[in-house]
């Protein structure tokens, strides 16, 4: 028997209906998953390997769920987001270096986004990088002006929306491709071969968790439901978030799988599928014009939808750390002219997306340590600090995408990548 709930002077709400209107936050932070950097790593993956690196998106996307579970519950058991715990209990000069390497994983973050989307509207539309940068800055702040005026609502609904295109860009593909699911179920059983695979693997299971994501969903959960001392609807909120980060995750994770499964299908062995624009190119001959412009509007939402992400975490992580509170579209025009001073100088795009990586991978310590150690403090958390099984399962996931990261950065500065 369905039952509705009565809300005080209100009528009463559907329980289905009432989780729906709780989602949101996690598919803003979802956008993190299937960036520009993401795409290049899959299709090079599935086109090199096969599928045999299956099993490393899905373990992947399982850490994800975790972490972007506990920054979700850190915001919303604790009133505060990462960035503002965090504020508060360094002191001055260990604020301000934290700051600093956090500002460099979001600029890091913002690189690859608008880079990815200028190589997007080349590929569409023939537009030059730099004009193309620009028009990418300039339409993502569009997009930020929509949170700036009108609240998170409707920013999460745009979100969602540029999610839906970037779903249907990258996995529409997999209609015109002939996948061998035989394959891409041995695919699940972990396994290397030799070497290049192991770096490939490191690279998209290390870069598959942003440090930008993790500050991120912490301030998103707080700005959209607000602070609340009643624990029991701090307990009904995690509940629809638990919901809000599987859903997103599983759309984001079933995307970055879809990229591997074409490549895998379409283009084994062919050269250049290394940048996004020889995989295009691979793409586009292997399955025919139309397919390739779907791919290239996927890759549009995702460079359009990814950096005003980022520029949201951005502003969280600032205003969090040196409380200082920069408009987010202001923000968004000076943190991409490093993007656009790299495209100015004709420096390789794909140079860059691999550069982007590296910092990314040194910022993830930083983001990641503070998370399971607050989560875990009893005095801090409350009735939600994590049990004992999640502790240790938090510990597992850190420690091994630490170290994935940590060989991700030995291999690219020795030239063993």
């Amino acid at each position: 028997m369905t039952t509705t709930q009565v809300t005080p002077g209100g009528p009463a709400v559907h329980p289905k209906r009432h989780l729906a209107s709780l989602l949101g936050p996690a598919f803003v932070a979802a956008i993190a998953y299937v960036d520009p950097g993401n795409v290049a790593a899959n299709l090079s993956a599935g086109a090199q390997y096969g599928y045999l690196l299956v099993w490393v998106l899905v373990a992947a996307n399982i850490m994800a769920v975790i972490v972007q579970y506990l920054s979700a519950k850190l915001g919303l058991a604790t009133g505060r987001s990462l960035p503002q715990l965090l504020g508060d209990r360094l002191p001055r000069v260990g604020r301000l270096l934290y700051w600093a390497q956090a500002e460099l994983v979001a600029a890091a973050t913002d690189l690859a986004e608008v880079i990815g989307g200028a190589i997007a509207l080349w590929i569409l539309f023939g537009i030059p990088l730099l004009p193309g940068g620009i028009m990418i800055g300039v339409v993502s702040m569009g997009l930020l002006a929509v949170q700036s005026r009108n609240g998170q609502r409707p920013f999460e609904f745009v979100m969602m929306g540029l999610l839906v295109i970037i779903t249907i860009g990258f996995v529409g593909g997999l209609f015109f491709s002939h996948v061998d699911w035989g394959e891409a179920a041995a695919g699940l059983v972990p396994r290397f071969q030799g070497s290049q695979t192991v770096l490939l693997a490191a690279s998209m299971l290390g870069a598959t968790v942003m440090p930008h994501a993790i500050y991120l969903h912490s301030s998103l959960v707080k700005d959209r439901h607000g602070v609340s001392k009643d624990s029991g609807r701090v307990r009904d909120l995690l509940r629809a978030t638990r919901v809000d980060v599987l859903l997103a995750l599983f759309v984001a994770g079933g995307v970055n799988i879809a990229m591997l499964l074409l490549a895998a299908a379409s283009l084994p062995g062919v050269p250049g599928t290394e940048t996004i624009e020889g995989a295009h190119a691979a793409i586009q001959a292997a399955l025919g014009p139309v397919v390739g412009v779907i791919f290239g509007i996927g890759l549009l939402a995702s460079g359009l939808a990814s950096t005003s992400a980022g520029c949201y975490a951005g502003a969280s992580i600032m205003a969090g750390l040196l409380h200082i509170r920069i408009p987010v579209l202001a923000r968004r025009a000076i943190t991409i002219i490093p993007a656009l001073v790299i495209l100015a100088a004709g420096i390789n795009p794909t140079w860059a997306l691999v550069l982007s990586q590296v910092f990314l991978s040194i910022g993830i310590p930083f983001a990641l340590i503070p998370l399971a150690k607050l989560t875990g403090n009893k005095s801090l958390m409350g009735g939600f600090v994590n049990k004992v099984p999640l502790r240790v399962t938090t510990a597992i996931v850190v420690i091994a995408i630490i170290a994935l990261n940590l060989a991700l950065l030995y291999l690219t500065f020795t030239g063993q990548g």
